[in-house]
């Protein structure tokens, strides 16, 4: 069995070492992030790296980890986080660290800290408990250039001067472009203004993730502007947190893989990220594409369709009343039809998210999904685990989306091997994010290291308890430094900023 305790190692001479500079991990089951069988290996860290794999002894002082035969996998890398806001004021990012994940991607569905150059720069000065890699995000962008004038088409001056800007953001280390097209402003957005700027990402050899323009009605549509700018621009591309959103796409991820793979076949390089869950979590007008909030056909299609009522569950609302409060509740309680607290709630949030700050708006979970098109999703060879998570979102997936692959989805559905989850979670979402010297447990490879036990990992945080931590998530390590151990950040703060190009 993968976990019966392991004996000592077979001794190795030790390297000359200065001892107390050095960590050694042993008798740890060690799941490298390739993807190659689980295997028992001791592991020694010294100023940051991964220095020695294999049968080792401890050095006179050196520090001793004894991993008494759990699991020790790469740290895992979100390649879907929205912790943008809340990484200088939570440096220790225990959502993040909770979950094993030591690396978090931002800048995601559109929306970026701008200028990047000044967020990445206090990240700098002041560190998070994780490593932080960046997207430039297309609506920053557009909003910056059209202001409050941005529900129409681009003309080519403001095209270009998005260009400009989005070269800026490049230079300061983003990884590529970012999409949010079911979202204001790049709703409006022609696919024209994208492959301008899709190109303008591929001449830094960045690379291109979009929230696409739907993910219910419309979606193979969305999903062939998604492979156009892949093919056109000659970039990779991302397919974000993917899912099948309507009833009338139940079942047909099959055929969503079929037409990725036929993409690849031909040259594209599409990929997508998932996380593991029938729900997410958006704002509320997003159900509405047309943003005809006063059509009662759409929201009859919406509860129909999309999301039932009692599937709907507010999240955030400036009127804390409504929070918890699932859509046929609060319909009921105010003696209107669905349709109609639908469409009330949607006008009310369109007119917070156009107020000056934007700020205020009404969030939901909606349960849109069904179960045997999240396990094919998360099974496609060319797919990695997200957690599209927040440290104050509603949705659990911001404390639980690692921890639920490996106790769901490996241990339970065996879905997955071990071996695969950890990869998908590792080496894959490094590569697929163009990141370099992480996520795979290698001599000369960064530090980045989660301690589990495969046994008892699962996710604890639900609906009614989002913030709840995993379990069996023993001790994490960013660059060497443990910042996560038995239930508690360590507080340290050893997280780096990974820029496009940078070792």
């Amino acid at each position: 069995m993968l976990l019966s305790l392991i004996a000592l190692l077979a001794a190795a001479p030790a390297p000359a070492l200065n001892p107390p500079d050095t960590t050694l991990i042993l008798n740890a089951v060690v799941v490298d992030g390739t993807g190659a069988p689980a295997r028992r290996a001791a592991v020694r860290l010294a100023g940051g790296r991964i220095i020695a794999v294999g049968a080792l002894v401890k050095a006179p002082g050196e520090r001793l980890v004894d991993a008494r035969g759990l699991v020790l996998a790469p740290g895992f890398i979100d390649t879907h986080a929205h912790y943008d806001d809340s990484l200088l004021a939570q440096p220790a990012a225990l959502p993040a660290v909770s979950q094993g994940i030591t690396t978090v991607v931002v800048g995601q569905d559109g929306d970026q800290p701008y200028p990047l150059a000044d967020f990445l720069k206090r990240l700098d000065g002041a560190p998070a408990a994780v490593n932080v890699a960046a997207f430039a995000g297309h609506g920053t962008i557009r909003r910056r250039v059209m202001g409050d004038d941005f529900r129409r088409a681009a003309s080519a001056s403001e095209i270009e001067a998005m260009r400009k800007l989005l070269e800026g953001e490049l230079s300061a280390g983003a990884l590529g472009l970012s999409t949010g097209l079911e979202y204001d402003p790049g709703i409006y957005s022609a696919t024209d203004e994208l492959l301008a700027l899709a190109r303008t990402a591929a001449a830094a050899r960045g690379r291109y993730i979009s929230h696409i323009r739907s993910e219910d009605r419309r979606f193979y549509s969305a999903v062939s502007e998604l492979l156009t700018i892949g093919r056109e621009a000659r970039l990779p591309v991302q397919l974000s947190h993917a899912k099948l959103a309507m009833r009338g796409l139940w079942g047909s991820a099959p055929k969503l893989l079929a037409r990725l793979d036929s993409a690849r076949k031909v040259g594209i390089n599409v990929t997508l990220d998932v996380y593991p869950y029938t729900y997410w979590q958006s704002t509320i007008t997003v159900l509405f594409p047309a943003r005809n909030f006063t059509d009662s056909a759409e929201a009859e299609l919406v509860l129909s369709e999309v999301a039932a009522a009692d599937g709907i569950r507010i999240t955030a609302a400036p009127d804390r009343a409504l929070v918890g409060r699932s859509l046929a509740e609060i319909a009921r309680a105010a003696g209107e039809a669905p349709a109609v607290t639908l469409m009330r709630l949607a006008q009310q949030s369109d007119s917070m998210e156009r107020g000056s700050d934007g700020h205020d708006y009404i969030a939901i979970v909606g349960t849109s999904m069904v179960e045997q098109d999240v396990a094919a999703l998360l099974a496609w060879p060319q797919a990695n685990v997200c957690s599209d998570g927040a440290s104050d979102g509603g949705h659990p997936r911001g404390y639980g989306a690692f921890p639920r692959v490996l106790g769901r989805y490996v241990r339970e559905q065996k879905v997955l091997s071990l071996e695969n989850a950890v990869r998908k979670m590792s080496s894959l979402a490094a590569a697929h994010m163009g990141i370099a010297d992480r996520g795979t447990i290698a001599a000369g490879m960064r530090a980045d290291l989660v301690l589990l036990d495969p046994r008892v990992v699962a996710d604890r945080a639900t609906p009614a308890n989002p913030t709840a931590p995993a379990a069996g998530i023993v001790r994490v390590w960013t660059n060497g430094v443990e910042v996560y151990r038995d239930g508690q950040a360590t507080g340290a703060r050893p997280g780096m900023v990974l820029r496009r190009g940078q070792r």
